[in-house]
């Protein structure tokens, strides 16, 4: 028998195992999970430090089979890791084509498909590489493991894979990089990209990135509305406002009535 609730499963790194820790302020997953209390229960299956190819070979084990759970919605968000530069020491790098490879065979894998659950993908945040290299360099590494055009690059390569799949994309790195007053439309190859080293550091990206990577809850706020956004654009009938409480409010009599009839 499934679980009462339907799942918000949540399928990430360490940027979303971080979304419920409260010590900074806000948190992605905690205001997701206040959004739809009662509704959904929000499952965060985010894990420190894994790229694509380690999602890969955890997926068979936490994901529920539809016996034992529904899940609704699927966000899936990784890349910050995989676009880390090939010869950093920390060796999460993945190459551009397997991950965008490794990103489709997640959101097509059996266990996930089964559920035939509303996806998101979201495309990894820009780096800011000023904060990136300190705290690189406070753990030993010799070059900066990250870099703002190859993030970029990874970013685009997520909406790339949502277009051809044909799932829905929270765009990240815009929806950041629009907060910095930075034009992206304007943008082209080769121009200088807010969060480079070899561009003045932008306060915004501070603001939004506590090391260069990892969310301030500026960041998560921004994750949160644009994750908000799309569902009201996508799936306006799953706006937490238009789901029923699963079970009856307390005060409802006819809901009662009605929960009691369907034991």
């Amino acid at each position: 028998m499934p679980a009462v609730y339907d799942q918000f499963f949540l399928f990430g790194d360490s940027i979303t195992q971080e979304s419920f820790n409260q010590e900074r302020g806000f948190g992605f997953s905690a205001a997701l999970q206040h959004a739809y209390m009662r509704r959904l229960d929000v499952v965060n299956r985010g894990f420190s430090g894994y790229n694509t190819r380690q999602a890969l070979k955890i997926l068979p084990r936490i994901f529920p089979s539809t016996e034992e759970a529904r899940i609704r919605f699927l966000v899936v968000f990784f890349g910050a890791n995989d676009a880390s530069v090939p010869e950093a020491q920390n060796n999460q790098h993945v190459p551009l084509d397997e991950y965008k490879q490794n990103l489709e065979r997640i959101i097509t894998h059996p266990l996930v498909a089964a559920h035939k659950a509303r996806t998101i993908l979201v495309a990894p945040p820009p780096i800011n590489e000023h904060l990136q290299w300190i705290t690189d360099q406070e753990k030993g590494l010799k070059v900066v493991s990250r870099r703002a055009a190859i993030t970029k690059s990874y970013a685009d390569a997520v909406c790339e894979v949502a277009k051809r799949n044909e799932v829905v994309v929270v765009n990240l790195w815009k929806a950041f990089m629009t907060r910095a007053a930075f034009d992206v439309n304007a943008w082209k190859t080769g121009d200088p990209i807010p969060g480079a080293m070899e561009v003045v550091s932008n306060t915004t990206l501070v603001e939004l990135m506590h090391d260069g990577l990892h969310f301030n809850p500026a960041g998560y706020d921004i994750l949160f509305h644009e994750t908000m956004k799309v569902i009201s654009e996508e799936w306006p009938d799953q706006v937490p406002e238009r789901l029923p409480m699963v079970l009856p409010p307390w005060n409802d009599a006819a809901a009662w009535k009605s929960f009691e009839a369907s034991i």
